[in-house]
């Protein structure tokens, strides 16, 4: 665990919370400047919950709520293809497309903070992790486009045919095959000047804040670096357990919730998850990064948001 300074968790918390900026990166911290009023922690929101919506009438939709940041899912009516734990054929976005969407929102007052993949890495033919990472590449390049330089995922998810002893991806040979894609999508990041953020969950490859830990240690690379989801590690890890184990490689928060013994994660609000405890700890630990409500969709998002929010006013109180 990191030495605290001996200051109290209170002002602690308000200093950190003052000091966070918003990024138009996820991977580079902005340090706060020395005059002028505080900012609060950035507030995004992706947009994989908003299927019916085009793209120009999701940022408008947002933008009206005060939101002003986007983790980007191709997943709106003029742009659909996002796949998760798979891909899709990408031809059709060409450069002038890319552009226009991403002025869609710039236009409305959002910032592109990330492209979502969530691509499969952890397939055991070698022709469909090659595919996957083709795919990957082809995203590093729309974003390129659009000017974004930060892309989220998953290691991916495959269940064999038939059961083994050890779970698949538990299995001995399934690490090192993983760090070796790993390293492969690093030197493809290197290529596109891009970072990879990978997101752990307990019933995947990533299964625990230090097995995710351990494996990017493994990998070496500032180009492969974290997205924390607590809802996604809270039936294995406490709060400060993936704040002590993740700390360093974080650049992004996920802000949903999810009930302990549960499955399905659900909006912020909604779960178990300590809302109070998760913000301060991310005052503290990672005030660059960004919170990204996930799991919301046009029903739900503006109650989340205000969970959030209320929580931030709570916790500088």
């Amino acid at each position: 665990m990191l030495t605290r300074p001996s200051i109290t968790r209170r002002t602690a918390l308000k200093t950190s919370l003052a000091a966070a900026l918003p990024l138009a990166a996820a991977s580079r911290a902005v340090a706060a400047p020395a005059t002028g009023p505080p900012r609060q922690p950035t507030i995004g929101i992706a947009t994989f919950g908003f299927p019916k919506f085009s793209n120009a009438e999701l940022a408008r939709e947002l933008a009206a709520a005060g939101i002003d940041t986007v983790q980007l899912f191709l997943s709106q009516t003029d742009s659909k293809f996002w796949r998760y734990n798979s891909r899709s054929d990408l031809s059709s976005m060409t450069a002038d497309r890319c552009r226009g969407i991403a002025e869609t929102y710039r236009q409305a007052g959002l910032n592109l903070h990330s492209l979502g993949v969530y691509t499969n890495l952890i397939h055991p033919d070698p022709a469909e992790r090659e595919a996957n990472l083709a795919y990957f590449e082809a995203m590093m390049v729309i974003g390129g486009h659009m000017g974004v330089r930060t892309f989220v995922t998953e290691a991916g998810h495959y269940q064999p045919e038939k059961p083994a002893a050890v779970e698949y991806h538990f299995q001995e040979s399934v690490w090192k095959q993983m760090v070796a894609t790993g390293k492969q999508l690093a030197a493809l990041a290197e290529r596109h000047d891009a970072v990879v953020l990978v997101e752990p969950f307990f019933r995947g490859f990533l299964s625990s804040a230090k097995r995710t830990r351990l494996f990017l240690e493994e990998l070496g690379s500032q180009r492969i670096r974290a997205l924390l989801d607590p809802a996604n590690l809270l039936e294995v890890n406490d709060l400060d357990e993936m704040f002590d184990q993740l700390g360093p490689h974080l650049d992004c928060l996920h802000a949903k919730d999810r009930k302990l013994h549960v499955d399905r994660g659900v909006p912020a609000g909604q779960g178990d998850l300590d809302y109070l405890q998760f913000v301060e700890l991310a005052a503290r630990r990672t005030p660059h990064a960004p919170f990204i409500l996930e799991y919301v969709g046009p029903a739900s998002f503006r109650q989340a948001l205000e969970h959030l929010r209320e929580t931030l006013r709570r916790a500088t109180e």
